[in-house]
C-alpha cells in the first residue's frame, strides 16, 4: 500500500520501517528531551491527548492488562486506541484504533508529519512509533486511549503523556543493563509513570517497598494489589474488590492462567477510578473478560500436535508459564522450541518448565540480537542434558524437526521471545 502525496520520503511502510532502523546511532537511547521537542512541534492542544489516558508499564502482565482494558472498554461502546509494542508478525499489531490495526497509509501519512516535525532530529524506531500512535489518536480522537510503556518508564517515550492512570502490573528483574540490576532500582524507574494526584495502580502484591513509596512520594494515589484492591477465587468465578468495598461478582478471564486475576484487578481498577468521565457498567467488565484475547501469551491451538506459544522471555514469565504447563493436560510429549535473545537469561527461563519439557529444540531467532544458537546450546547443556534434541540455525528449522518426531497427542511449545513466537505463527504448519 501507497502514500499518494508527492512530498512523501517513502512510499511504502518497510521502506519508512527500514530507514527508522538505521536512522540514529543507537538502537535504545532513553530520554525524553529529543521525542518531547518533536511532539511539542507535532501535538495540538499543548500536547495533551483529547481523552481520558491509560499508561500501562511493567515487567510481565502488561500486554494481558491493556488487552483487558481494551475489550471492557470496547464492549461498553467505547472507541478505544491501544498502542503497545513490540509485534508479532506486523508492525500495525502496534496501533489499534476500536480493536483493529491501523492501515499502513495512516502509519506512512503519521511517520511523514513527524519526519518533518523534526527538523533534523534523531529519533530511534521506538521513537517514531510512539509518536505515530499520538499523532494518530490525536487526530482520531477516541474516547479512551491505553499506552503500553515499551521498557522501564520514567524515560521510556510513552511517558511523554500524562496519564490520568498509571498502572504497573509487576516488577521483576528484566532490562538490568538499562535498569539496574535490583528490583528496588526497576521499581523506582517504573514508577516514573505516576504522576502527582492521580491513580497509581500497582498489580503486584510483593511489590518493592520502593514502587508504592514513590508513588507517595510524588502525590500520586496508589491503588495496591492486597491493599486497596483484591479478588477472590469462587466456585463460579471470581469476585473483584475496589478501593471503596465495591464487589463485583466474575466471570474468570478468557485468557489463560491464575496470574490473569491480578491484571484484570488491576485492568478493572483503572476504568473504575474513570467512571465519572468513562463509565463502563457490569455487564461489559464481564463481557470484556471474556472475549480478551491476546496473541503469544499461553496461546493454545488445538489439533492433532497441538501447539502453545508463550513470549515468556524472563524467570517471573517462566514461571507463569509454568503454573499453565502444570495445568495443562498433554497425554503424549511435550516438545520445545526455544530461541533468546542475547541479553536474557535462557538458564532462568529453562528452570522453571524443564519439568513439563520431554525434548527440547534449540534454535536461533532472526532478529539481530539473538543468541548464538551455539552459545545458547552451552549455556543449557546442563539442564536439558539428554532432553536436547538439536541445534538449529533458524526457528522454523527446529519447529520442521520437532513436528516430525511428533505423533498424535503431542504437543509443541514454541517459547523465548516475541520474535521467536512470530516466527511460529508465520510458519505453514501453524494452525491458527
Amino acid at each position: 500500500m501507497t502514500v499518494t502525496t508527492d512530498m512523501a520520503r517513502f512510499a511504502t511502510l518497510d521502506d519508512w520501517l527500514d530507514w527508522q532502523s538505521s536512522l540514529h546511532p543507537s538502537r535504545m537511547d532513553l530520554g525524553l528531551e529529543r521525542v518531547g521537542t518533536v511532539w511539542a512541534r507535532l501535538a495540538p492542544e499543548g500536547g495533551r491527548l483529547p481523552c481520558p489516558v491509560i499508561t500501562v508499564g511493567g515487567t510481565n502482565g502488561k500486554g494481558s492488562t491493556v488487552a483487558m482494558i481494551e475489550s471492557m472498554a470496547l464492549a461498553a461502546g467505547y472507541r478505544c486506541g491501544v498502542y503497545n509494542s513490540p509485534h508479532l508478525c506486523r508492525y500495525n499489531e502496534r496501533v489499534r484504533l476500536d480493536g483493529v490495526p491501523v492501515a499502513d497509509e495512516t502509519l506512512c501519512e503519521s511517520f511523514e508529519r513527524i519526519d518533518r516535525a523534526r527538523e533534523g532530529i534523531s529519533l530511534t524506531y521506538f521513537e517514531f512509533g510512539t509518536l505515530a500512535a499520538l499523532d494518530i489518536f490525536a487526530r482520531a480522537r477516541p474516547d479512551l486511549v491505553v499506552l503500553e510503556v515499551g521498557l522501564g518508564g520514567r524515560l521510556d517515550a510513552v511517558n511523554l503523556i500524562d496519564a490520568d492512570v498509571s498502572v504497573v502490573t509487576s516488577i521483576g528483574l528484566d532490562h538490568t543493563d538499562w535498569l539496574g540490576d535490583s528490583l528496588e532500582s526497576i521499581a523506582r524507574e517504573k514508577a516514573g509513570i505516576f504522576r502527582a494526584g492521580r491513580p497509581a495502580i500497582i498489580g503486584q502484591r510483593d511489590a518493592p517497598e520502593t514502587l508504592r513509596a514513590e508513588a507517595t512520594r510524588i502525590g500520586a494515589l496508589p491503588l495496591q494489589l492486597g491493599r486497596e484492591l483484591d479478588h477472590a477465587r469462587t466456585t463460579e468465578g471470581w469476585i473483584w474488590t475496589g478501593p471503596d468495598g465495591q464487589r463485583l461478582a466474575l466471570p474468570i478471564p478468557a485468557l489463560r492462567g491464575p496470574f490473569q486475576l491480578d491484571n484484570a484487578t488491576a485492568a478493572i481498577a483503572a476504568l473504575t477510578v474513570l467512571r465519572e468521565r468513562l463509565p463502563v457498567p457490569v455487564n461489559a467488565i464481564r463481557a470484556g473478560l471474556q472475549r480478551a484475547r491476546l496473541p503469544g501469551r499461553f496461546q493454545v491451538m488445538p489439533g492433532a500436535v497441538t501447539w502453545i506459544l508463550d513470549v515468556a522471555h524472563n524467570g517471573e514469565a517462566a514461571e507463569a508459564l509454568a503454573a499453565n504447563l502444570r495445568d495443562f493436560a498433554c497425554p503424549g510429549r511435550l516438545r520445545a522450541v526455544i530461541a533468546v535473545l542475547a541479553d536474557k537469561n535462557p538458564e532462568r527461563l529453562v528452570t522453571p518448565i524443564r519439568e513439563y519439557v520431554s525434548d527440547w529444540y534449540l534454535a536461533q531467532s532472526e532478529d539481530a540480537r539473538a543468541l548464538p544458537v551455539e552459545q545458547l546450546s552451552a549455556r543449557l547443556d546442563g539442564l536439558i542434558g539428554a532432553n536436547r534434541r538439536g541445534a538449529f540455525g533458524g526457528v522454523a528449522e527446529a519447529i520442521g524437526a520437532a513436528l516430525a518426531e511428533s505423533v498424535p497427542g503431542d504437543a509443541l511449545l514454541v517459547v523465548g521471545s516475541f520474535t521467536t513466537v512470530g516466527q511460529a505463527l508465520r510458519h505453514p504448519a501453524c494452525p491458527v
